[in-house]
């Protein structure tokens, strides 16, 4: 999940790296999106949520929200000086009518691979 271009930045949802030490904290870092789903897909969408199964438009939307939200935090991380993210996690909250919240956070680390 590292954006196009972007040197790799190893993230793991547990507090270490496997094959490499943390030694040194940076601190928390996120990436905060809010979305919407606009007005034509919350149509099909709201249609959609009235039959069983799947609502894709939601799906759809809730994805790219979380890549967008791990590119930020990723980019937190490195503006913090970090070469890893350990202990990520997501949340996500409605902010208004429409509006979703998603973030991705973690702590920021540096860590040394294991010799």
């Amino acid at each position: 999940m590292t954006p196009t271009g972007a040197l790799h930045l190893p993230i793991s949802t547990t507090f270490e790296v496997p094959g490499a030490r943390v030694v040194e904290s940076k601190g928390a870092c996120f990436g905060l999106v809010v979305r919407s789903i606009g007005v034509v897909k919350g149509f099909t969408g709201g249609w959609r949520s009235m039959f069983r199964g799947e609502v894709p438009q939601y799906t759809e939307l809730l994805e790219d929200s979380r890549r967008h939200a791990v590119d930020r935090m990723l980019d937190n991380a490195r503006l913090l000086g970090a070469n890893a993210i350990v202990g990520m996690r997501f949340d996500s909250s409605e902010v208004g009518a429409g509006l979703t919240e998603i973030i991705a956070y973690g702590t920021a680390v540096v860590v040394e691979t294991d010799a």
